[in-house]
């Protein structure tokens, strides 16, 4: 079994932004040139996730708008009264829990098992950020 790392760079320009890095987790197992296995995806940030969903130009907006709507930026939070990178982000940080910071998907025949309409995400919540890393781990024959 080889075991490989690679790392994706990710710029974001909003405060809360779902990008799509199907495309760049896609290349990186190819490069690898293994044939099966299992890839784990990775935000190395405490208000960034990584989510599997469907990409429709209308459902990411609505993504966005729900998570704006279920925590709001102006709510009264203890930890923004004395930040520790000054940033008044406590709210980033209270969505995150209901959100994974990696997620685990199988591949054969060098092509991740994804569903018909499934797509990874990198979702910003304390955007925006010049970089943000994402970490792929990917283990196989």
């Amino acid at each position: 079994m080889q075991v490989t790392t690679h790392t994706i760079t990710v710029s974001t320009t909003k405060p809360i932004e779902v990008i799509d890095i199907t495309a760049e987790v896609t290349a990186a197992l190819a490069s690898t040139g293994l044939n099966r296995g299992q890839i784990t995806v990775i935000s190395r940030h405490t208000t960034a996730f990584i989510n599997i969903n469907e990409k429709e130009e209308r459902l990411l907006e609505d993504m966005e708008t729900f998570l704006k709507r279920l925590v709001p930026k102006d709510g009264n939070y203890l930890h923004n009264l004395n930040p520790i990178d000054g940033r008044h982000n406590a709210h980033s940080h209270l969505l995150g829990l209901f959100m994974n910071s990696s997620e685990s998907i199988p591949f054969s025949e060098g092509t991740m098992l994804l569903g018909r309409w499934q797509s990874i995400f990198f979702v910003e919540l304390d955007g925006p950020r010049k970089e943000r890393t994402v970490l792929l781990q990917i283990s196989g024959i």
